[in-house]
């Protein structure tokens, strides 16, 4: 056993390093991991050294749903992240619908196929981290010294750097609620009973309670962790190195499961909207008042349901003349406003195509990272939308009335929506969309009031080429009714 404080540790002979002999001696200290991370000008922002968030806690306490929050957050600002799910691996590995038994530590032929899946799990993501990546999750429950510092070795030993991240909670609604909404309808328990599945899966609890040893400063004081208590009740954060675990710790510490509502929409139909244009800052259409009006009707509707509503606005004409037509008291981002199309803004397409062909095949090329010449990128909209995500996670109900690229943006990262995607994402006006944050995701419902508007959405044309005809430029243009 180590000594209090010690950092250079080996393990001993029952951790994962059994399956591996060649991992008995990569053992290094934790202030010889590189530095963090510099952003680099690719599509996705690089790190130089790979990060693994190593989730750590009992079952029932959020690990998987804190890790895959993280995941979809992380990879929404640009790092390719993914989660390795040790459960996943026990499952492929040793079967479904193990019993109680089979988390039982005495029980060494179960115990040795639990370390043989973490450490599959590890190695996966280790070579996922040579290639492509650049964050890591392993989820697991990693809830003894032992483990994590094998886990921890494994790592380091690679260059990777580590953070902890371990979700305590001892709020006894909380932890029930888990069991019965995630847990008992996880494979391993499919087709049993709720009674059987909850009785069971409690006991499995209780084995690992019986060898939990919480992270702590005498003997992790130079590890970098961050604790959750009761999913944001409280937090201890120690030695966080860096941009990147800062933006992590940050992002965590706003973070609830309250149940709540989101509602997205854009502004009604503007008058620039009803010309062909794109941008500008153009008063409501009278298709687009009689939307505010339904709009403040459907809100009505609902006012006994979405207690506390805050609705925001960007700080242009026709978000604001949409909540004041519906009669809502409003708050205005300027986050909000609109992607700035720059020397473009105010045209239609065809003008772009005429005035500027060239610019705008860069844009069918890479619309993502395509900025306008003295204008914004998508990219641009993300990093400054992630403040109102933080708001976003933090408040309860809200309705956001926005524009085509801001709701493009916001909805790619409820959704999990890749980068590439997320500039052709459907966000029609006159559309209301409703997300309710679930365990592991957003359930997406749409609601429309069959008020006309112009159709605003161009999909990617086949032919991106700068030498390309006007009418190949224009192929995929909407079509007026």
């Amino acid at each position: 056993m180590t000594s209090k404080g010690e950092i250079e540790e080996k393990s001993s002979a029952t951790t994962l390093d059994d399956a591996d002999p060649a991992l008995e001696s990569n053992v290094v200290r934790a202030d010889s991991i590189p530095p963090d991370d510099t952003i680099c000008q690719r599509p996705l922002m690089r790190v130089n050294n790979p990060l693994v968030i190593v989730m750590v806690g009992l079952p029932a306490r959020g690990k998987t749903f804190m890790g895959l929050k993280l995941a979809r957050y992380l990879r929404w600002i640009g790092y390719a992240t993914k989660a390795f799910n040790v459960g996943e691996y026990r499952r492929r590995n040793a079967g479904i619908q193990k019993p109680a038994s089979f988390f039982d530590p005495n029980n060494e032929t179960a115990m040795s196929q639990r370390r043989q899946a973490a450490l599959d799990a590890l190695r996966d993501m280790n070579d996922w981290l040579k290639g492509e990546g650049d964050i890591g999750v392993f989820d697991a429950t990693n809830t003894t010294r032992e483990r994590r510092d094998v886990v921890f070795n494994f790592l380091a030993s690679r260059g990777i750097r580590v953070l902890f991240v371990e979700t305590i909670c001892n709020d006894e609604k909380i932890i029930e609620s888990n069991i019965r909404e995630v847990k008992v309808n996880s494979p391993d328990y499919k087709e049993l009973s709720m009674e059987y599945a909850l009785q069971d899966f409690k006991q499995r609890i209780e084995f690992y309670k019986a060898a939990y040893e919480p992270l702590c400063s005498d003997f992790d004081s130079r590890r970098s962790y961050i604790q959750v208590f009761n999913v944001g009740q409280r937090f201890i954060v120690n030695n966080i190195k860096g941009h990147c675990q800062s933006r992590i710790v940050y992002y965590l510490m706003n973070l609830h499961v309250r149940p709540r509502r989101i509602f997205l929409t854009r502004h009604g139909e503007s008058m620039l909207n009803a010309s062909g244009k794109i941008g500008g800052n153009s008063d409501l259409s009278p298709n687009g008042i009689k939307y505010a009006n339904a709009l403040g009707d459907f809100i009505a509707s609902r006012k006994d349901e979405l207690p506390g509503l805050k609705v925001w606005t960007s700080q242009l004409k026709r978000t604001i003349q949409t909540a004041e037509n519906a009669g809502l008291e409003f708050e205005r981002w300027k986050a909000l406003d609109e992607l700035d199309a720059g020397l473009c803004d105010a045209r239609t397409y065809e003008e772009i195509q005429e005035k500027h062909p060239e610019e705008f095949a860069r844009r069918d090329q890479d619309k993502y990272n395509y900025r306008y010449p003295m204008g914004e990128s998508y990219k641009d909209v993300v990093q400054r939308l992630e403040p109102v995500i933080m708001e976003l996670e933090r408040q309860n109900n809200v309705l956001v009335i926005c524009h085509q690229a801001v709701m493009r943006c916001l909805l790619a990262y409820f959704l999990d929506k890749p980068y590439h995607e997320l500039p052709y994402l459907k966000c029609p006006l006159h559309t209301v969309i409703q997300l309710t944050p679930q365990a592991y995701g957003c359930k997406e419902e749409h609601y429309s009031f069959g008020i006309d508007a112009a159709d605003t959405h161009r999909p990617k044309p086949e032919i991106v080429d700068l030498a390309r005809s006007t009418s190949e430029a224009l192929s995929t243009l909407p079509q007026a009714d």
